[in-house]
């Protein structure tokens, strides 16, 4: 019987001095294989995520947060672009995270890239992450797990916690389009 751990980072508070006030910029791949920067999503509201697709339960979990605000949003929802920035690049190629992402949601761009990049942007983002050896060539990511709304100028506007009800998130999503921040 395989055993599968995760650990799973839950940041204290939501909104901190200390946040990046301006999202940090990229070059990553979507699931399709369109190569996409940062600049690529402006004039929209983002909801980014990051994790990885064998992740049992947390990501999962914040994917279909995302996917019910979409649709609580409504036709507002057409101004909001859902990421899920894989933190496991190494197997999570297009071939998984096409299929993935779909599976929460239509909308749901999934994004990869090199190591490196993927680091540098959870770095910007303050996610925190690290590989944790299972044992037998298992591994698991131990990583941050909060819901990031970016403004349609790349500025970061919330950091949405675990366990927030996807209505709140929403709400707030909600009131941001409306002021047109």
């Amino acid at each position: 019987m395989a055993l599968s751990v995760l650990f799973v980072r839950v940041e204290a508070s939501a909104d901190t001095d200390d946040e990046p006030r301006v999202a940090p910029h990229f070059i990553l791949s979507t699931s399709n294989g369109a190569t996409v920067s940062d600049a690529d999503f402006r004039g929209q509201h983002l909801l980014v995520f990051f994790g990885y697709t064998s992740c049992p339960d947390i990501c999962p979990t914040s994917l279909s947060v995302i996917a019910q605000v979409l649709d609580l949003l409504g036709d507002s929802a057409a101004k909001v672009q859902p990421l899920f920035v894989t933190l496991d690049p190494q197997r999570d190629t297009a071939g998984i995270l096409s299929p993935y992402v779909a599976s929460f949601h239509p909308r749901l761009v999934g994004l990869y890239g090199p190591q490196s990049m993927i680091d540098s942007v959870a770095k910007g983002f303050r996610v925190k992450h690290e590989r944790v050896e299972l044992g037998g060539g298992a591994y698991a990511i131990d990583h941050s797990a909060a819901i990031f709304h970016v403004g349609p100028d790349g500025t970061l506007l919330n950091r949405f916690q675990p366990g927030l009800p996807a209505e709140e998130i929403a709400r707030r999503l909600a009131d941001s389009i409306d002021d047109g921040s």
